[in-house]
């Protein structure tokens, strides 16, 4: 089957981290099609703003210029993924010219039928918490209908720790990572529960799975009692991940949930953490869910908000 991702870049070395961490992956994937996207802002202080109104209009020489520019660098990452040993037939470029860059990725996205938007953030500090209360975090609030993937610096490990949690989310995040990671060669997930220090982790009631994977799948696979963890390797090793390439982590408790995934992943060498994400109509304040927290926190390491 087919895998199609949708990466962002901008020129800086945070997408080319983006780049790099891609290839390391799936380099070897030949069912692997890569979509490069260069979104050029339009400004808001002359008339480019009326472009997303009427694309038939001219645009500013500035606005000609920056588009000539997102060309460039977007020549030059297809090259490089060449170099790397991706074949140029599967690799395909676009620049948009937008007012916003968040929303023009976002309705790409959702309209591509990709299976992933791959983001490079900018880390911490003052410049990369400016970063993330922008592109970063708007595509994390309004990005729903696509799994997103935001690495942070340089990845350097290719384990995966997937953050099992007793909900559909949880599963439906399993489900996209072994359909992403089918025929890799070298694959190792290991699934781990962080149980907040404070307040109960409720398992969500058996028929909030059954649209999803049926009665008499669910009546087999679901263990509520135990965070679901057998139900998480049921569906990688359905998904064609081997038995063998999935471990488990015992279940801890934690005052920070978040801080506890990443100080995990780093003791495991895991280069990625996959988390679950809600429902937006379920979803918490920004930064104040477990994947918000582990976001704010990352560094040198990816994080998947799939679900």
């Amino acid at each position: 089957m087919e895998k199609n991702i949708l990466i962002a870049l901008d020129g800086s070395v945070y997408s080319g981290n983006s780049l790099e961490y891609i290839v390391k992956l799936f380099g070897s994937d030949s069912s692997l099609s890569l979509h490069l996207l260069g979104v050029v802002p339009s400004g808001g202080g002359g008339k480019d703003w009326m472009f997303d109104v009427d694309p038939l209009r001219s645009q500013s020489t500035e606005t000609d210029q920056r588009s000539s520019r997102a060309r460039k660098l977007l020549r030059e990452a297809e090259d490089r993924l060449v170099r790397d040993g991706i074949p140029r037939e599967r690799i395909e470029t676009k620049v948009r010219i937008a007012t916003s860059v968040s929303s023009a990725i976002r309705d790409e996205a959702e309209r591509g039928h990709y299976d992933s938007v791959v983001i490079g953030r900018r880390g911490l500090g003052t410049v990369g918490n400016m970063f993330f209360g922008s592109i970063s975090a708007e595509l994390i609030e309004k990005c729903h209908k696509v799994p997103l993937w935001i690495t942070d610096g340089q990845v350097s490990n290719e384990r995966f720790l997937l953050a099992v949690h007793p909900s559909p989310s949880s599963l439906l995040a399993a489900d996209h990572l072994a359909h992403m990671l089918k025929g890799h060669p070298n694959v190792e997930i290991c699934l781990y529960h962080s149980k907040p220090v404070f307040g109960t982790v409720r398992a969500a009631k058996p028929e909030a799975f059954h649209a999803q994977w049926g009665k008499e799948w669910c009546d087999k696979h679901l263990d509520r009692d135990n965070f679901l963890f057998s139900a998480h390797s049921q569906l990688l090793i359905e998904g064609g991940v081997p038995r063998s390439r999935i471990g488990q982590l015992p279940a801890q408790m934690h005052l920070d949930v978040g801080s506890d995934l990443l100080r995990q992943a780093k003791q495991h060498s895991c280069g990625t953490i996959v988390i679950g994400r809600r429902r937006r109509d379920l979803a918490q304040g920004q930064l104040k869910g477990v994947s918000d927290k582990t976001l704010k926190q990352a560094q040198n390491i990816a994080v998947w908000l799939a679900g």
